[in-house]
């Protein structure tokens, strides 16, 4: 008997139209043979079944919907949905209350990760390399000079709770930090300052869906623009090289770091943690990624391919996984 997978995408950020392309290439791999997927779209306003061209209401209720053809219940659901509510912990909780196991990390865990500022505090206390940052609330009163003392020039300013790099500035003169601030502020009412580490960036995919943590590889980014923005990453305005071109040791080190920060912070399904690589050969954490790009211009399918993992194999074991968790 085959089961009945929801591929669900989407979702209520700026990341909606990302998702989309993830949940996308997710349905297009997953075997159809072994499974009845269905694209589900996660809207603000409503729940909706994408079947042979027809849309169809999704019962809150259950997770069920009701096509020409009768009443369609879900055994399992592939979270394709970056930043709220799949990303961010919402959903996880939802499906796990009504029943129905999911791809992603859990609702705390995924909270967790998502908010940059506490998952930062958390690895730094277990020996994660970690830059000097400065953390600010909306409406909270801050001085941009104490905020440069603290973390120099030029400096990286993040909505701390988002994800692709939308509302994310490059600042080089406090002259221009307040306007950086209240651009991230637009996106997340939490913001944080972040030191600039020199180096090369660095993304590595890890995985549980063979049975157990595994890093699938580490791939080095050099972005056209200034940094790895939104535009360079779905855009194709950066160079992406799988394996990182970067010393034996340091790949090693990544490679085993990724999975210790998995393991750490109690995540499940597909993952990414990104680094900065300074010219000594030492990583700095990031951010965490729970729910990575999986279109056809991310780094993690490509990672699979080259650790020589199908995208059919990879997304149809992490169902597995899904769908075992509840036996």
């Amino acid at each position: 008997m085959k089961h009945n997978i929801a591929v669900v995408m989407g979702g209520f950020s700026s990341e909606y139209d990302v998702s989309i392309q993830s949940g996308q290439v997710v349905f297009d791999n997953l075997s159809k043979i072994r499974f009845n997927p269905y694209r589900v779209l996660i809207k603000k306003d409503n729940w909706l079944l994408l079947h042979e061209g027809k849309e169809y209401p999704v019962d809150k209720n259950d997770f069920s919907a009701t096509t020409e053809n009768g009443q369609i219940h879900f055994d399992a659901v592939f979270n394709a949905i970056h930043g709220s509510p799949g990303e961010d912990g919402p959903l996880s909780g939802y499906f796990e209350l009504i029943g129905i196991p999911q791809t992603a990390s859990g609702q705390f865990e995924s909270a967790l990760t998502f908010n940059k500022a506490q998952c930062s505090m958390l690895l730094k206390g277990l020996g994660v390399n970690i830059a000097e940052a400065y953390y600010l609330a909306r409406n909270e009163d801050y001085s941009p000079q104490e905020i440069i003392d603290l973390v120099g020039l030029p400096c990286f300013v993040k909505p701390n709770r988002s994800g692709s790099s939308i509302g994310v500035s490059k600042v080089k003169s406090v002259d221009d930090l307040e306007a950086a601030i209240e651009g991230a502020f637009e996106v997340d009412s939490q913001v944080i300052i972040e030191a600039m580490v020199k180096g090369t960036e660095v993304a590595c995919g890890v995985s549980n869906h063979s049975g157990f943590v595994k890093s699938l590889a580490a791939t080095d980014i050099v972005p056209k623009n200034e940094f790895f923005d939104y535009e360079s990453k779905y855009s194709g305005l950066s160079e992406e090289v799988t394996p990182a071109r970067i010393p034996e040791g340091t790949y090693a080190q990544i490679m085993e770091e990724s999975e210790f920060i998995y393991e750490s912070l109690n995540l499940n399904g597909i993952a990414r943690v990104d680094y900065i690589v300074t010219e000594n050969g030492v990583p700095f954490l990031i951010e965490v990624n729970t729910i990575p790009g999986l279109s056809k211009e991310s780094i993690l399918p490509k990672q699979a391919v080259y650790s020589g993992i199908s995208l059919g194999e990879l997304f149809d074991k992490t169902v597995e996984n899904a769908l075992n968790s509840k036996i």
